[in-house]
């Protein structure tokens, strides 16, 4: 199926510009995303989306990185990661979304339902014992130690934080969330020198992280 035809259905969503509220822009588009993840789920395979990512024109990348985050599979995770250094902002904007997406996705769908669900849990300790379930079942499951990090954080238990954020990056160390998430972690510990490590890491794997300022400070502090 010829790339023009991912940029016709894509071209059919509303424009989203950069620094628009994504929340409300998505609320909004919420029929034309459906119809854009339908069509390119049976036009297009995944092997292809990532090869139009990695070779498209802007427009096409742009498609291929949003279709992705509606279609894809932990499989594209590498792939995307790469447009996270793509030249076009939007592509890479659209690759940062669609990876949280992909990570979220990486279980069995019940596993993803209940990811999701865990996170929107108002009680504290329901979602932490979700959580937890979840890991005895899919130990594997690199968002699950994420949105436990989270957990810990939120609730100032900042090294049990850490210690989930390094088994994220050691199951997928494409996910800066992870890496970004350990320097806050260890900024808290009163440990400047792995902050800034982390910092490092995260900007290593996503240049496009609002870091720059932070690891310039932390590397002050050390000369």
């Amino acid at each position: 199926m010829s790339v023009p035809l991912l940029v016709e259905l894509f071209d059919r969503l509303p424009e989203f510009r950069l620094g628009d509220d994504e929340d409300l822009w998505t609320a909004g588009a919420q029929g034309a995303l459906r119809a854009f993840r339908d069509a390119a789920r049976a036009h297009y395979t995944e092997g292809t989306l990532q090869r139009i990512l990695a070779t498209g024109a802007v427009t096409a990348r742009r498609a291929a990185a949003r279709a992705i985050g509606l279609t894809g599979t932990a499989e594209s995770v590498p792939a995307t990661a790469v447009a996270l250094r793509d030249e076009d902002p939007l592509v890479r904007h659209f690759a940062t979304d669609s990876l949280w997406e992909l990570w979220f996705r990486a279980g069995t769908e019940e596993q993803t339902q209940r990811l999701q669900e865990a996170t929107r849990e108002p009680d504290a300790a329901k979602a932490r014992a979700e959580l937890e379930s979840l890991l005895r079942e899919a130990p594997g499951f690199a968002e699950v130690h994420n949105q436990r990090a989270i957990w810990f954080f939120k609730r100032g238990e900042f090294a049990r934080a850490a210690e989930d954020c390094e088994t994220v990056l050691r199951l997928n160390p494409h996910h800066f969330g992870a890496a970004a998430g350990m320097g806050q972690c260890f900024l808290k510990l009163n440990r400047p020198r792995a902050a800034l490590r982390a910092f490092r890491q995260a900007l290593e794997i996503n240049p496009n992280l609002d870091l720059h300022e932070t690891v310039r400070a932390l590397e002050a502090l050390g000369e």
